[in-house]
This record gives C-alpha cells, structure tokens and sequence, in this order.
C-alpha cells in the first residue's frame, strides 16, 4: 500500500507536537474533578471467596464464565477472558481471600503512555479503553505498575482487556455489576473520599480487626481501587514496593532530557499508522 505523503506528515506534525508539549512537558496530569472520582472498597475480612463477581463480570462483559476455583497457594490471574479474579492466601491470620482487577489510577500511567489516547482516564474515575484510538502498541501494557491491561493474542481482530470499572453502566447511573452483586457486601461503591473516611473509620473502631493500612489511597499516586485486610498487604500478594507518587511524574526528568529526535521517532511511528490506513479505514 502506498504511503499518503500528505497523512503521514500532518500525523507526525500533529504526533510530534503532542507528545513534545502535552505529555514531555507535563508527564503528570492532573485529571479534573479528582476529589469527586469514584471508587470501590474492598474489604478482604467480608470475601467468602465465592466468586460471585467473577460470574456477574463475565455475564455482564459477555465473557467466559471461570472454570476453576480460588485455591491457596495458586495465583489466578486476569487474562483477555476475565477481568477480574478472586485468590486465596494463606496468611498469619489463616485463609484469607483478594479480589484482583484493574487499579484505575487517579493518574494513569497507560493513559500517560498511550500515544493516541486510546486508554483514557475518564473524569468519573474509570479508565477506559477506546479500540478506534489505538494502534496497537501496547505501550499501556508496559506502563502499568498492576500489570493489569492484556492482550488478545489469539484474535485476528485482538483488543486490549482489562477492567473498565463498568463505565458504561456508571453512565446510566449504575453500580458496577461486582459491587451491586456482592453478597457479602466485601464491595463498597462510591466516591473515592468517602470511601477512605469508610476504610478510616472501620481500622479506627477495630484496630485489632484490621492491619493499618489502606492500600491504594497513595500507591502509584493513588487508585480508584481502595483495600483494607486483616493482615499486610503483601501477605496478600500486593507490591508494597509501588511508589507512593504517580508514575507519570517520576518520567518528567527523564523525558525532558531526551534528544528531541528520539522524541519524535514515536510521533515517526504513528503517523506512518495513519497514513497507511485504508480510505474505507480513514472513512470510518
């Protein structure tokens, strides 16, 4: 296929100005409405371990139902199939069991790193992927502190899975289906704020009870995703080693000491991605 001159320089131009001003120069961003983001509250010492949100996400997702069970000493992981899995540890206060998904970090570093903005930080709190932005680079996957987004390597038509906080029905005024669904209320919904004075609150009448910490109120910058557990959190199978600022703002140094050229060569890629798209795929 022959390269459209004119595509490719106006993409590069617009590719090259982008990254340059918009993410070198401000790595960091600060997302609107951050105090107002939403969030989810696990509690491990209410998960029974049922997986009734691993069933809810694939029914709600049109996903494939789990086949196998939480089992100590077996780490589950999501994959392009599932979004979310529950494992079971076996802690200094027993079985105890942990729900796994995306973070949605209040700063995104596969936000930060997507070169056209596929993966998006919403200002509700969701991060969200939108398959007609990307290019696939997977630049997302290798940013991600959580390692939470994949790939569908068997598809002939492969997309990038992971939790979307389900921003879709956050739309129409929904819970998202795991917390809606969870009977042992171990999942609360709700602004992010009030959920860490919930979480504050809980360690603060039953000190005993729970481990003094809340995990995700200030890793990578802070996520959307908020734990508190009876016991550390690396006995849980957490990186307590996550920093405590966003990750986007540990790369501001870096970037800006780049060679311009190198700086481009990602804006070089991409608009060679746009000018080699078919009329048919422009059109759409």
């Amino acid at each position: 296929m022959d390269i459209n001159r004119r595509n490719f320089m106006k993409s590069l131009g617009f590719a090259g100005v982008a990254l340059t001003v918009g993410k070198s120069h401000g790595a960091e961003k600060k997302p609107e409405g951050e105090t107002e983001f939403y969030g989810m509250l696990y509690d491990s010492t209410l998960c029974m371990g049922c997986q009734n949100c691993e069933f809810t996400c694939a029914e709600t997702h049109g996903l494939e139902e789990p086949e196998d069970e939480p089992e100590a000493g077996v780490v589950r992981k999501t994959n392009q199939n599932r979004r979310t899995v529950i494992n079971c540890y076996e802690t200094s206060q027993g079985e105890a069991y942990i729900k796994q998904q995306c973070m949605h970090c209040n700063i995104p570093a596969c936000d930060t790193a997507c070169l056209t903005q596929a993966m998006h930080k919403t200002k509700k709190a969701p991060v969200i992927w939108r398959e007609d932005k990307c290019m696939g680079c997977r630049y997302c996957m290798i940013s991600c502190p959580f390692d939470s987004p994949k790939f569908e390597y068997g598809s002939t038509n492969p997309k990038i899975v992971k939790c979307t906080m389900c921003a879709d029905r956050l739309r129409e005024g929904k819970k998202p289906a795991c917390a809606e669904n969870c009977p042992m209320g171990a999942i609360t919904f709700g602004k992010r704020r009030d959920l860490i004075k919930e979480a504050r609150k809980r360690i603060h009448d039953d000190p005993e009870y729970y481990h003094n910490h809340i995990y995700g109120e200030h890793e990578a910058g802070g996520t959307g995703w908020l734990y508190i557990a009876g016991v550390p959190m690396n006995e849980l199978g957490f990186d307590t080693n996550i920093r405590k600022k966003s990750y986007p703002a540990l790369t501001k140094g870096f970037i800006g000491a780049i060679a311009p050229v190198d700086i481009l060569l990602p804006g070089a890629l991409l608009g060679i991605y746009a000018a080699t798209k078919s009329p048919k795929e422009e059109e759409e």
